[in-house]
């Protein structure tokens, strides 16, 4: 194995498979419906574990307005912290450049020993573009994808489009529960001053609202009402 920093070890014993799952994303916040997607497809794969691995600089949002790496990272490693399944790497919020997928993929096969299956959990949304994303034809030959549905899209399209690519994706589909969460909406929630609970955790509420990000105006309390940031 290479020495890649910021990643958890696996493959110890050659006798047996390793089923890694990964999760990439800006996490700008993480919220519950990553969560519950990685769960599910930790669950329905049987994975051994989850990476949640924040992007640096994301590829398809260069001179967008995105927040700290630090501050995503130290969110996503609160989100992710009662869930002995789960973990969240500074893997490439450390790599320098535009945060490619197939360049992680590269780096985390070298890395791990040959009984470590790779899998990558993405929406049925980015899916339907995946053909698209830079050097597709080498990411198939990596990782298994796993497409997990949203709300709003039509998994038969993406199985059908998959399915007439020349490239040999090997991609496996599963249903979440219908959580109609984004973190676009809670970033506006909290520019609002609207109450963000139950959307994400209430160690990441916590962060936003100790670390000022969003703009934010309001504090909640324990009852979930809200009151003035008096900070």
């Amino acid at each position: 194995m290479s020495a890649e920093p910021h990643l958890p070890e696996l493959g110890a014993d050659p006798s047996r498979e390793y089923r890694l799952g990964i999760m990439g994303g800006t996490f700008d916040p993480i919220h519950y419906g990553h969560l519950v997607t990685a769960e599910q497809a930790r669950e329905a794969l049987a994975l051994d574990l989850v990476l949640f691995m924040p992007a640096g600089v994301p590829a398809f949002k260069q001179g967008a307005g995105v927040t700290d790496a630090e501050d995503r990272y130290a969110m996503t490693l609160l989100a992710t912290a009662a869930n002995p399944a789960f973990d969240a790497s500074r893997f490439e919020i450390d790599r320098e450049g535009v945060t490619y997928t197939i360049d992680t993929l590269r780096a985390l096969r070298a890395h791990y020993p040959d009984n470590v299956r790779l899998f990558f959990i993405t929406g049925a949304d980015a899916i339907l573009d995946l053909l698209t994303w830079h050097d597709a034809a080498s990411m198939a030959e990596l990782a298994t994808f796993i497409a997990a549905t949203r709300p709003g899209y039509d998994i038969e399209q993406a199985r059908a489009r998959v399915s007439a690519s020349n490239v040999p994706f090997d991609v496996r589909y599963i249903e979440i529960p219908a959580l109609a969460i984004s973190s676009t909406n809670i970033r506006e929630r909290v520019s609002a001053g609207k109450s963000a609970r139950y959307l994400t955790s209430e160690s990441v509420i916590g962060y936003i609202r100790k670390n000022g990000l969003y703009n934010s105006r309001i504090v909640e309390r324990v009852d979930g009402a809200a009151s003035p940031d008096r900070r």
